[in-house]
């Protein structure tokens, strides 16, 4: 996908777009000669949206967009789906931060998952100068397109076995090394969790690993539930809910952009991804309520309710991370309906022991226009993890407080590392501009924005 952006070539003419805030309109206004003047008025143009100018030989002179903040990463809304088809250009320079955010919104409104039908695509084009800005900008929207793709690839398209190819793909592309454990293998090299939830399935639940850069960098690890399809298992879910599970691998989803994301940009890390791969299938083997189960760490698990299934392969995952001591290690789940209750569907909530890493992430996220939130880790509530035969149950019983319980579960695995977990949607139930209903990356560029804030400085 090109993202219907393109840099400006010699001999290359397109159509002046003027983009101005809501705030800088009547200064445009006032400048413009009197014939733009009356066709505005004429047309009853209200100061917001897009106005297309005619010139006098019937061919578009230049088009004008307001909207209230172009440093909005989704400012243009979907313009360049809406626009006649053409080649457009930007009529006024912009700060970089209007700069990034533009680019960023034209493109993203041109994305469709197009794998099983034929869709329209955008054919507006908008031609720049700046390659380096472009390029940034590419990086972002296919790490996000990424995302969004393996989300709502349907299941019979998107088990682990095609999680694997697409990060020894992704490994291939940027020259990482690849590694994977599958099947009972799980058991014999210890991710006795992984292979509990993935065994009833036809499909080998598997741990895929991905290295790249250089060792002496500072490490940094990413981790992804990257749960298939999730029939919740022996605990069964009802139809409504079992719906949009092939949506449950979106954690892996977000920990793959988010990697590609950081090698198209060559930060200076030492990078692991991680992806626990599994379907929570129903089969005579299937793993029940009431079995006390180990995990990769020794520590015993009673499982109260199947459908709390995220938590178990993450712990594996997170002790595999921990044993490393990196200096970051990052999750990304789908994990509780609790968290969509607390936050709605569309704000993603985070965990982290370190409250200036939350910060800088929710400070990263007003930058970028990826809003997370920081939810607190409430030590109180780690007596609700008690179990009378095992060293901790994997689902608290009652409605209450959910997404901090199982945040509290993961962080039984990831010793004194600096820890960030996710729980997130992944999933749009609305279509907003640039944002069709469908699979989601949330967080991914206030994460990004963070990351490279602070590796940026830390090699300088």
């Amino acid at each position: 996908m090109s993202f219907a952006l393109s840099v400006s070539t010699e001999g290359a003419i397109g159509t002046p777009l003027h983009l101005i805030s809501s705030q800088q309109y009547d200064t445009w206004y006032g400048s413009q000669d009197a014939v733009v003047q009356r066709w505005l008025l004429h047309v009853q143009f209200n100061g917001h949206g897009m106005a297309v100018i005619p010139s006098n030989d019937g061919h578009i002179l230049k088009v004008i967009y307001v909207c209230q903040d172009l440093t909005h990463y989704f400012c243009l809304g979907n313009l360049s789906s809406q626009l006649p088809k053409g080649d457009y250009c930007l009529a006024s320079d912009h700060s970089t931060d209007e700069l990034n955010a533009i680019l960023f919104s034209w493109g993203i409104a041109s994305y469709r998952f197009d794998r099983y039908k034929k869709v329209n695509h955008c054919k507006s084009r908008l031609l720049i100068e700046d390659q380096a800005a472009l390029d940034q900008a590419c990086h972002l929207l296919e790490a996000c397109k990424i995302t969004r793709d393996l989300i709502n690839t349907p299941a019979v398209d998107m088990m682990p076995q095609h999680l694997s190819a697409q990060i020894k793909t992704l490994a291939e592309q940027f020259n990482g090394q690849f590694s994977e454990v599958v099947g009972d293998d799980l058991l014999t090299q210890n991710y006795p969790m992984i292979h509990a939830v993935g065994r009833a399935s036809d499909e080998a639940p598997r741990f895929i690993q991905l290295t790249w850069g250089d060792p002496s960098h500072p490490h940094l690890t990413l981790i992804g539930k990257g749960i298939c399809f999730d029939s919740g298992g022996l605990n069964i879910k009802p139809g409504d809910s079992m719906r949009y599970m092939k949506k449950d691998m979106g954690g892996a989803a977000h920990a793959i952009g988010l990697a590609h994301l950081i090698m198209s940009h060559q930060l200076p890390v030492r990078l692991t991804l991680m992806v626990a791969a599994a379907e929570n299938a129903i089969s005579g083997n299937a793993f029940r309520p009431g079995d006390v189960l180990n995990t990769r760490k020794g520590l015993t698990v009673e499982i109260d309710n199947t459908d709390a299934e995220g938590r178990l392969v993450l712990c594996d995952a997170l002790t595999a991370a921990a044993d490393d001591k990196p200096d970051l290690m990052i999750d990304f789940a789908t994990l509780t309906g609790a968290c969509r209750v607390a936050l709605g569907t569309e704000l993603p909530g985070f965990f982290t022991r370190d409250r200036e890493i939350a910060y800088q992430l929710m400070d990263a996220g007003e930058q970028t226009s990826d809003p997370v939130w920081h939810l607190p880790l409430h030590n109180a509530y780690k007596d609700y993890l008690h179990s009378e035969v095992a060293d901790l149950v994997n689902s608290v019983p009652g409605p209450f407080g959910g997404a901090i319980t199982a945040a509290l579960y993961l962080e039984q695995f990831v010793d004194d590392c600096n820890w960030i977990h996710y729980d997130l949607m992944a999933w749009n139930r609305r279509a907003l501009p640039g944002r069709p209903v469908g699979g989601e990356a949330m967080g991914l560029r206030a994460t990004f924005a963070m990351l490279e804030k602070r590796y940026t400085q830390t090699s300088v």
